[in-house]
């Protein structure tokens, strides 16, 4: 007799495709969640779909209209101004702890990462570079070996995700990306905080851009 998955299993399960159908834009700005029908959806009960919107209100993908109306976010610019200053804040700061830092096998998965995005770039895979780019800046903070830096940017790296969702400008981010990698490569911890600094802001530009039509203010 096939053994019942355990229902912490079936509410994470729940919570990652119903994440990354918010990120990827499947699920758009003010589409309501009905319990009701997510459970039919994948077949569970509704105590899974229920803990898994509640954990989305935590991780501020969902906002509750009224107590039984889930519906998801609608980001503000303040909302996107205060989750890019947060970044630039983690990010420089751990891109030049990378520089003086990362070991080889750090850099190795740079590289790597690099490789891959250069090769979805071409094909303009947007749900691959969404991830991979995702994973390159985590990539980022590992190497810096602060295990606090990483911990704080946690609870706001899946906002920061569907964010850069949005900007779809590939081929910028990826030379971007590899110009960090080369000043952290070459230990220029200096270069690595300025590079990391003006790839935030641009990629926030991008976004505002992307999302409200205009330009944040400087």
């Amino acid at each position: 007799m096939a053994t019942a998955e355990p229902l912490g299993a079936v509410r994470e399960r729940v919570l990652a495709t119903l994440r990354q159908d918010i990120i990827s834009g499947r699920s758009r700005p003010g589409e309501r969640l009905v319990e009701r029908e997510l459970a039919e959806r994948f077949g569970v009960s509704r105590v899974p779909v229920r803990e898994a919107i509640r954990a989305l209100l935590t991780e501020g993908f969902v906002t509750f209209e009224t107590p039984r109306r889930a519906v998801v976010r609608t980001l503000t610019r303040t909302d996107v101004t205060e989750l890019y200053e947060l970044r630039e804040v983690l990010e420089v700061h751990a891109a030049g702890l990378a520089a003086e830092r990362a070991g080889q096998d750090a850099l190795d998965r740079l590289a790597e990462l690099l490789d891959v995005a250069a090769r979805a770039t071409e094909r303009d895979d947007a749900d691959t570079l969404t991830d991979v780019n995702s994973r390159f800046h985590d990539a980022l903070l590992a190497a810096a070996g602060n295990s606090l830096l990483v911990d704080v940017m946690h609870p706001v790296g899946g906002r920061l995700r569907w964010l850069t969702r949005r900007n779809e400008e590939w081929a910028q981010q990826l030379a971007e990306h590899r110009e960090l990698y080369a000043a952290v490569a070459a230990r220029d911890a200096e270069r690595a905080r300025a590079v990391a600094r003006a790839h935030v802001r641009m990629n926030h530009r991008s976004t505002v851009r992307h999302l409200f039509g205009e330009a944040p203010d400087d």
